[in-house]
């Protein structure tokens, strides 16, 4: 039997994205009552927003998926995942037209997709200008993406039951993820309850470095989710070395596999020390910002503040936070050269960042060592192993078609990007950042690249929404549905 729309169960797909939208109504409770509290103007099109997307909920959940069946499949999963990716990121569009923020729905399109995808990249040239509630409502897209739309189904509806295990390997689709309980819901309860923890935290210590209430909760929320908004326009630029020392330990720490950081609460802190990733993850921060502190000193900056910058940057970059401040006056060549790389290796895998991951890397490291030992040795057996555990043969295949499919978005966006009027080198730039959900990092503009995405075309901003999407969902969920092959599986 050929896979068909009859075969897919979509009255399970429409109610799981109703639930979706309602949760989004839910989210602007909180950026409608600062802007009540602030009267900013932005109360009427949030409330229109959030009246909206309530109505189109309640008609997904309540009467196109009401009395459904709550079994799911793989192809159910692709489906929710893709759908999800698509509609809530679009939805989160309203707000800013019906505000006034911006006029056209393509750059609110690329506003809402920057921030669920936590990419960052801004066609708001002056966040100081516009409303309270508007930067809220910025700042809770991120946070809501930062740990995945679909995540919210898992820990909310138990009736999935294996169901949810075929959401959370879609969801986080290419990538082996380390459970905290044996039952997927009560785990990913877990990581949400580790995620709240963090921001609180970092909130708290934002406010007590001397920062406003609404700075700090738009900082604490893009920096736990590696999202990058800010609010304002140059950046972090005349905050208190403090508030970035803070941030620099956050964005360190949000590039760390979720599940891994539940031992920091348990005080199991010797997981960390042999978990080769993290292990991984930490001497590579520590080498490149060495490095690029030396870097900067060797072409005459002050020592504090190459250090301090140098530490700053490369957790910025290789969480893909893409927070940016003022640097030193002279940058040398090596810095951008490291940089670059980091945008694409990314941050730990099960981690709210972007880019290839850590985890993946080391596999396909791993991989190819043993087969360049085997050709010396062909009788050798070699098993690729990462934390003593054999990873599965069809993962390593999962993981080369994976980074093949990443470098042939960053070439086709590229190349799409040519056509709207950018030189080679800005359109690999654009593609990099968008892909790797790094957006608003200086370090590209270092590169020669001018990341002014108010100024780009429509063409430019649909295919870098197509890149962002693409990197946050991780491309296989997007792709099986689209794939002929998926349609005639039995």
């Amino acid at each position: 039997m050929k896979v068909t729309p009859r075969n897919i169960n979509f009255r399970l797909v429409a109610r799981l994205s109703g639930m979706l939208l309602l949760v989004m109504a839910m989210a602007m409770a909180l950026p409608l009552a600062v802007s009540l509290h602030r009267g900013d103007g932005a109360q009427y099109g949030l409330l229109l927003s959030g009246l909206v997307l309530t109505a189109i909920g309640l008609l997904l959940r309540n009467i196109v998926g009401r009395n459904v069946s709550y079994e799911l499949r793989e192809r159910e999963s692709f489906w929710i995942t893709s759908v999800a990716w698509l509609v809530v990121p679009l939805a989160g569009a309203l707000p800013y037209l019906f505000t006034g923020v911006l006029g056209t729905f393509t750059d609110a399109a690329f506003e809402a997709v920057s921030g669920f995808t936590t990419t960052g990249s801004s066609v708001v040239e002056r966040p100081e200008e516009i409303p309270a509630g508007m930067l809220v409502w910025r700042a809770i897209t991120q946070w809501i993406g930062g740990l995945g739309l679909i995540l919210f189904i898992v820990a909310m509806l138990k009736r999935l039951n294996k169901g949810s295990l075929q959401l959370y390997s879609a969801e986080f689709s290419g990538t082996q993820q380390r459970k905290l309980h044996p039952h997927i819901a009560k785990s990913v309860s877990r990581m949400w309850r580790i995620y709240t923890i963090i921001t609180l935290i970092l909130l708290t210590l934002l406010v007590l470095a001397g920062n406003g209430v609404l700075d700090s909760f738009c900082l604490a929320l893009s920096t736990v989710s590696t999202g990058g908004f800010m609010t304002a326009q140059y950046g972090l630029s005349g905050y208190s070395e403090l508030t970035l020392s803070i941030l620099t330990v956050f964005m360190f720490l949000s590039g760390v596999n979720v599940a891994l950081l539940y031992n920091l609460f348990t005080f199991r802190w010797r997981q960390l020390r042999i978990n080769h990733e993290f292990v991984l993850y930490a001497g590579i921060f520590l080498f490149a910002s060495a490095s690029c502190a030396v870097a900067f000193l060797a072409v005459g900056n002050g020592v504090g503040e190459s250090v301090r910058y140098s530490l700053f940057h490369i957790a910025s970059t290789i969480s893909t936070c893409g927070f940016y401040t003022d640097a030193p006056v002279v940058w040398p060549f090596w810095v951008s050269a490291v940089t670059f790389m980091l945008v694409l290796v990314g941050a730990s895998a099960g981690s709210t960042g972007g880019g290839l991951k850590l985890r993946r890397l080391m596999t396909l490291f791993i991989y190819l060592r043993n087969y360049l030992t085997r050709m010396v040795h062909p009788n050798v057996v070699f098993a690729v192993k990462i934390d003593h555990r054999v990873v599965p043969g069809d993962y390593v295949n999962k993981i080369f078609g994976f980074a093949f499919l990443y470098i042939c978005f960053i070439i086709g966006g590229a190349f799409l990007l040519t056509f709207s009027g950018q030189s080679i080198s800005e359109a690999f730039c654009y593609a990099a950042a968008n892909i790797s959900n790094l957006g608003p990092s200086p370090l590209i503009n270092s590169m020669g690249a001018n990341l002014d995405y108010a100024l780009l075309p429509p063409l430019a901003k649909w295919t870098l929404m197509t890149l962002m999407l693409a990197g946050r969902l991780e491309i296989f969920a997007l792709l099986a549905i689209v794939s002929p092959s998926y349609w005639r599986r039995r």
